[in-house]
């Protein structure tokens, strides 16, 4: 099976959506730091809200808010609203802009600082987690985390869940770090009596768990 051809395919079809990462990431003025999600991660994302229509979404990991930003296009019709968590100033800064360039930012709700210290003074539930986060030992490290603030029924999403089998360059020390700690994740969240959960190739892999 070509994944190559499959993945192009699929954009082709997709290429007259509203918003694509390409069009985001170019109007962004902090071209230095480009971590996004790609398109397809983007739409599942917005198929699922769509689905479950969730009130209270949480984002771990902003980045310069392209999720953030496809999420909340979304949520904003059934009057939802999304609290994402950034630890870097300067990447938050320019989210901030993103979120009011879009017209979202009444629907978003920005913290800047540690994930794991931000949630930790949440008492509030939410209907839908997104993590992406860029330090992965926090997949597995805040898995706790997530269901003491999940619903049940709510739905963790995680992005990057592929990475232990992606054949890095070796050189590439940042990348192939982050396949231990995503490799124990799954294994984690697989194992996990209090989600139903099932990795699915979208992106560089797409997990999606439900807790019951």
């Amino acid at each position: 099976m070509d994944f190559a051809k499959i993945g192009a395919y699929i954009e082709r079809l997709y290429q007259k959506k509203e918003l694509t990462q390409k069009q985001y990431t170019e109007a962004t003025e902090l071209k230095e730091f480009g971590a996004v999600v790609d398109d397809d991660v983007a739409r599942m994302l917005q198929v699922l809200i769509t689905l479950t229509r969730p009130q209270k979404i949480l984002e771990i990991g902003t980045s310069i808010g392209f999720s953030t930003v496809s999420m909340a296009k979304v949520i904003k019709q059934h009057g939802g609203t999304i609290v994402t968590i950034e630890m870097d100033a300067k990447v938050a800064e320019q989210a901030a802009k993103n979120f009011e360039r879009e017209g979202v930012k009444e629907q978003i709700e920005l913290k800047i600082g540690e994930a794991r210290a931000v949630t930790a003074e949440m008492s509030e539930e939410f209907d839908l987690i997104f993590q992406d986060v860029g330090d992965k030992k926090l997949y597995g490290e805040m898995l706790e985390d997530y269901l003491r603030l999940l619903k049940p029924g709510g739905l963790l999403v995680a992005e990057d869940t592929l990475f232990p089998v992606f054949d890095f360059d070796p050189e590439c020390g940042y990348l192939n770090s982050m396949c231990e700690p995503l490799d124990a994740f799954n294994k984690k969240i697989a194992d996990c009596p209090q989600f139903e959960s099932t990795l699915l190739p979208i992106g560089d892999g797409f997990t999606v768990a439900v807790k019951k």
